[in-house]
């Protein structure tokens, strides 16, 4: 895959930890924190799995407790794709 986008992202985030009942992740959620969108840590390290399954995007689990928006991930995981292999 190419680039992953913030559909993407939303999906992986609902398949991980659900999601919450007030339906915050639909919208314009890039600059959102996690927190505030009712995703914790723990939410957080599930969908960094399921990025480096799907993306292939190794993320180090010290590197996603700086991760605070939806925007942060998209631009990580996309600069690495970016990278020549």
């Amino acid at each position: 895959m190419s680039k992953m986008t913030i559909d993407d992202l939303r999906r992986v985030l609902i398949e991980c930890a659900g999601e919450t009942d007030d339906g915050s992740l639909s919208g314009d959620i890039q600059d959102q924190d996690f927190g505030s969108l009712g995703y914790d840590s723990l939410a957080l390290m599930e969908t960094a799995a399921r990025i480096t399954a799907e993306f292939g995007v190794q993320i180090p689990d010290e590197r996603i407790a700086e991760l605070r928006t939806p925007r942060e991930v998209l631009d990580l995981v996309n600069d690495a794709l970016a990278q020549p292999s």
